[in-house]
């Protein structure tokens, strides 16, 4: 039998995981890139690369795995 998840999340960046953070506190990429002074576009990739990182299919999945795997949780961004 496979396991669930493959063990390689912690590669993350800084950025990555602060982008998910701010995802998961339901704020859009719109929102999160004017809140990180960027622009809404690097926001898409932040979050399209630690979706591929964690073998995410999209956003939400991300954030949920992030969560499960106690990269983000709980710390303010």
């Amino acid at each position: 039998m496979a396991s669930a998840s493959p063990k390689k999340p912690l590669n993350l960046t800084p950025r990555e995981r602060e982008v998910l953070v701010w995802s998961s506190k339901g704020m859009s990429a719109r929102d999160v890139g004017l809140v990180l002074d960027i622009a809404k576009r690097t926001v898409d990739e932040h979050v399209q690369t630690a979706a591929r990182k964690l073998g995410a299919a999209n956003k939400t999945e991300a954030v949920a795995i992030a969560i499960r795997q106690h990269i983000i949780g709980g710390e303010k961004p």
